[in-house]
């Protein structure tokens, strides 16, 4: 019998209470401990999985393989820290830091201990996004909306590092060198961040991005479209559906071609589900991480230029 991988979960929020029933569900994991500074909530969910608790996540250092980190942005480096230079496999929640700087230490101190380290952007497990990936090898230009309602979660950072972020790493991704050319322009609108965003990325290549995130719109659509030699792939994110555009054959009287479409609605897949067990996997050192934090900082790096191109034309609506 293969022996089970000790997890622990540092924070109990919304998206922590995922990550724990998740593990509590995994037959190759063992969910030992949460950690959480709400000692109601942590206690109930404790009791709910049979598992240990503690106010202070320090308390996992000893008994876990590998740690979920899910705390907001501005504790990442504090609370990573420690489990990376105990070189426990550490997943954290995007974005990898709340800086480039604490985001370069981070990779740093998980590469001085061997510490498999894996950054949680999500969508890079979305089965239509992986099929794209697969297919299209040079991409000349992709078009994103992220459109979300307001929530009042991770309202302690901007759009760009909550929602824009999945779009910024995934066009890294897709086109793999860095802009050289950025635009941006973005507005608050209820808190005290920029709260909707548009971006447009120009490649050395010759790729361009388009890329428009919003945390206040009356409902959620998530479009990730992608032009290439290949053809045209329109993916709905949500719905993990795909659209392939392209070129029929020419025909015999020398008329243009026909386009044919081909539309893919893939078995749902719940992302948190296969992002976790390929973490497990990770942390059994039996695959490599598919986000790396080098490619969390790569993205991060990238969103704070936006951030500081953006200061001087952010206007309040």
């Amino acid at each position: 019998m293969t022996q089970k991988t000790k997890v622990g979960v540092v924070g109990v929020g919304y998206l922590g209470q995922i990550h724990a029933k998740i593990y509590h569900q995994m037959d190759n994991v063992e969910l030992v401990m949460l950690a959480d500074t709400n000692l109601e909530a942590v206690t109930a969910l404790g009791k709910q999985y049979q598992c240990d608790v503690t106010t202070n996540y320090l308390d996992l250092i000893d008994r876990v393989d590998a740690v979920s980190i899910v705390v907001p942005t501005s504790l990442h480096y504090d609370v990573a820290q420690p489990f990376l230079e105990a070189g426990i496999a550490t997943l954290m929640e995007k974005p990898i830091a709340a800086t480039v700087d604490e985001a370069r230490k981070l990779v740093d101190l998980a590469a001085q201990n061997e510490a498999p380290f894996l950054i949680g952007h999500l969508e890079r497990y979305n089965p239509a996004l992986r099929e794209v990936v697969n297919q299209v090898a040079e991409p000349k230009y992709i078009e994103v909306h992220r459109l979300g309602t307001f929530v009042e979660r991770a309202t302690d950072v901007d759009v760009i590092t909550d929602l824009m972020i999945h779009d910024l790493d995934l066009v890294l991704s897709l086109v793999d060198e860095e802009p050289n050319d950025v635009q941006a322009i973005g507005a608050s609108v209820i808190t005290d961040h920029v709260d909707l965003a548009n971006v447009r990325l120009s490649f050395p290549g010759g790729a361009v991005a388009n890329i428009t995130a919003s945390r206040v719109s009356n409902k959620r659509f998530r479009r990730f479209r992608v032009f290439g030699p290949e053809g045209y792939y329109g993916i709905n994110l949500m719905d993990q559906e795909l659209d392939i555009v392209t070129k029929g054959e020419t025909p015999a009287d020398g008329r243009f071609a026909g386009l044919e479409v081909d539309h893919i609605k893939f078995e749902t897949e719940q992302p948190l589900q296969v992002e976790l067990a390929h973490f497990i996997e990770v942390a059994q050192g039996l695959a490599m991480p598919m986000v790396t934090g080098l490619q969390g900082l790569r993205a991060l790096q990238l969103a704070e230029q936006i951030q500081s191109i953006m200061r001087d034309s952010v206007s309040n609506v």
